[in-house]
């Protein structure tokens, strides 16, 4: 059995560990990842952030013209759907990125091994890691980051068959259109996919346990939200459950039970995504007595796990499992073992959920300041008061701003409109350096911009925004 020796192994070739793993090439390590996909960029590149936001795009694309365009005096004939050349399109640019992160590899001088991975036990100090792959051999290194990311929740009562009942993986391909897509669960993923077949022209209804949508974000975004996917077609079941999922007459037919008792939803497939759980079965985490925190990995602040020389980034260890604060774990669990004094701002990491318009946030909801007893104020501005908005035919939505009461340090920004996604780093921004509303409020914003509304929300918060 081979053996080469590294400075640093990457386990996983996800967002945290592909950042981790140049970040590392960067600052003069050896570096290896492994990786058992055939291409590189994780779930996020491969059947995540990146497919599923190029076929929100195009199924917005299609929306507008076939819904919109007349009212810009743009005459077309009905559009028709070309779902092959869709999916093929959305393939073509996941296939360009994941070859772009094999590129800066090669660039970088990175040594990927395909294959899945498992920790041996260590040799005179030095880690050593088993590759499966077309042969087995066995990499070392002093240093090994943990980075496999993670995968959906499956629910025991209608477990995955890959073609009926799904997870995001497969609701990206699907072959056709469903006449009726349910969706289970009312967060990120279940929105973003429910969104995307809708607009193709699907029957959707999404089944959520809880009274409400996008858990853990802003109340009045998630009340407007919920209003504007109605208004566009979408159905709802609040605060229900589904117990089963059987075929019946070649339909599916799924029993959901709600607070009027129990009724039956036909429909062609389901789509759960109900969360997602850490990935760490077959690292041999147990072998090597590597602490849990549950499902998750312990870690210090250096990312460092209960055994010397082992590192945990990303979901698999505490925090919300988004891309972004993975890469951002990748890039300071490396340079602080370069001896940097490099961290995290856990508090300043954006949420965004893809629907149109979409939602997006940073810092304390105001549910959270409530509970937790903290002073402040608010500042909220509309989109329909927005000159581009106006001219984009985009007003739906608002940006609220909340700071302490006392001082004006911004607390939390929650945006519902169109390009929030964008718009939120502003926000992002000034609470890293420990800004307030105020000094949004002074900041000078482009004309006519939707940024503008930003700095409406801000002069709000002492009631002197000029255009509301």
């Amino acid at each position: 059995m081979s053996e080469e020796t590294f400075d640093l192994i990457v386990i996983g070739a996800g967002p945290g560990g592909y950042v981790a793993a140049i970040r590392g090439a960067q600052l003069g390590m050896k570096v290896a990842v492994v990786e058992k996909r055939g291409s590189m960029g994780g779930v996020c590149l491969n059947e995540g952030c990146i497919p599923s936001k190029a076929l929100l795009d195009s199924s917005e694309l299609y929306h507008l013209a076939k819904d919109r365009f007349a009212a810009h005096g743009i005459e077309v004939q009905p559009p028709t759907l070309n779902l092959g050349q869709m999916m093929a399109r959305k393939d073509d640019v996941v296939k360009k990125l994941t070859d772009g992160i094999a590129f800066l590899f090669k660039k970088n001088k990175i040594v990927s091994f395909l294959g899945t991975a498992a920790l041996l036990s260590p040799e005179n100090g030095t880690h050593r890691v088993e590759v499966k792959g077309e042969e087995t051999k066995v990499v070392s290194a002093k240093k090994v980051i943990l980075a496999t990311g993670s995968e959906a929740v499956q629910v025991p009562t209608m477990p995955f068959d890959g073609e009926f009942v799904v997870s995001a993986r497969e609701a990206l391909s699907f072959p056709s259109v469903p006449e009726h897509l349910l969706v289970v669960g009312g967060g990120y993923i279940g929105l973003e996919l429910g969104s995307v077949w809708l607009r193709l022209g699907a029957k959707v209804t999404v089944v959520e346990l809880l009274p409400r949508l996008v858990a853990g974000s802003d109340g009045q975004v998630a009340e407007a939200l919920l209003r504007s996917l109605k208004k566009q077609g979408m159905t709802f079941m609040l605060g229900a459950k589904v117990a089963g999922v059987e075929k019946k007459d070649g339909k599916l037919v799924a029993r959901v039970e709600a607070e009027g008792g129990m009724q039956e939803i036909a429909c062609d497939k389901v789509l759960v995504a109900v969360g997602r759980r850490p990935l760490t079965a077959g690292l041999n985490l147990e072998g090597l007595g590597i602490a849990m925190d549950g499902s998750r990995i312990r870690v210090d602040a250096d990312y460092a796990t209960s055994v010397a020389g082992i590192y945990a980034i990303g979901d698999l260890i505490a925090g919300p499992m988004l891309a972004h604060k993975a890469m951002e774990e990748g890039a300071v669990c490396v340079e602080r073992m370069h001896g940097e004094p490099s961290q995290v701002d856990y508090g300043c990491i954006p949420g965004v959920c893809y629907t149109w318009p979409e939602a997006a946030s940073v810092g304390k909801t105001e549910e959270a300041l409530k509970e937790e007893g903290i002073a402040y104020k608010t500042g909220k501005f509309s989109f329909i008061a927005n000159g581009r908005a106006k001219c984009m035919d985009e007003t739906e939505g608002f940006v609220k701003l909340l700071t302490e009461a006392e001082g004006g340090r911004l607390l939390g920004v929650h945006i519902l409109g169109p390009r929030a996604s964008d718009m939120i780093a502003e926000a992002v921004t000034v609470m890293a350096f420990g800004g307030s509303g105020e000094d949004i409020a002074l900041t000078v914003h482009g004309h006519p911009t939707l940024s503008e509304v930003m700095k409406e929300a801000a002069l709000d918060l002492d009631k002197r925004a000029i255009h509301g």
